[in-house]
């Protein structure tokens, strides 16, 4: 018989599979939606971590790349469902990072199967871009 903690470590195991494949699609999305719509060119993206005040802070999306001639820092987060309270972490999260990228320029987006409302104002408040993963 399954206790109730190994169902939530197994539950737990395959939401992490489930982001670690919707990070695959966003890693293959993002690029051609930021050259499409933002005429930003970016070569690849991936998974960092940065050390900040002794505390490591993860990103799903981390790539370089180039806009009008300008170097920027593309920055995301991945996750299946995003509301405002989501994407106010990542903002903090974000702000961390500031130590890190003090002179460069930050693209900020978020990636997810569905975007709440919710999500969309924060988004709009912070400067954020949401994707979702039906946009073209």
């Amino acid at each position: 018989m399954t206790t109730t903690k190994e169902l939530y470590e197994l539950i737990g195991r395959i939401a992490d599979t489930w982001d670690f494949g919707l990070e695959d699609i966003a890693k293959t999305v993002v690029p051609g939606w930021l050259e499409r719509h933002e005429k930003i060119l970016v070569q690849d993206l991936t998974r960092r971590f940065f050390g900040v005040d002794g505390e490591e802070v993860e990103v799903n999306l981390y790539g370089d790349g180039v806009r009008a001639g300008q170097t920027l820092v593309v920055i995301g987060e991945v996750k299946a469902r995003f509301y405002g309270g989501d994407v106010e972490d990542f903002v903090r999260k974000v702000a961390k990072l500031g130590k890190v990228f003090k002179d460069k320029t930050l693209y900020k987006l978020i990636f997810g199967y569905w975007i709440h409302p919710s999500a969309e104002k924060v988004c709009r408040d912070t400067g954020i871009t949401p994707i979702a993963s039906y946009m073209r």
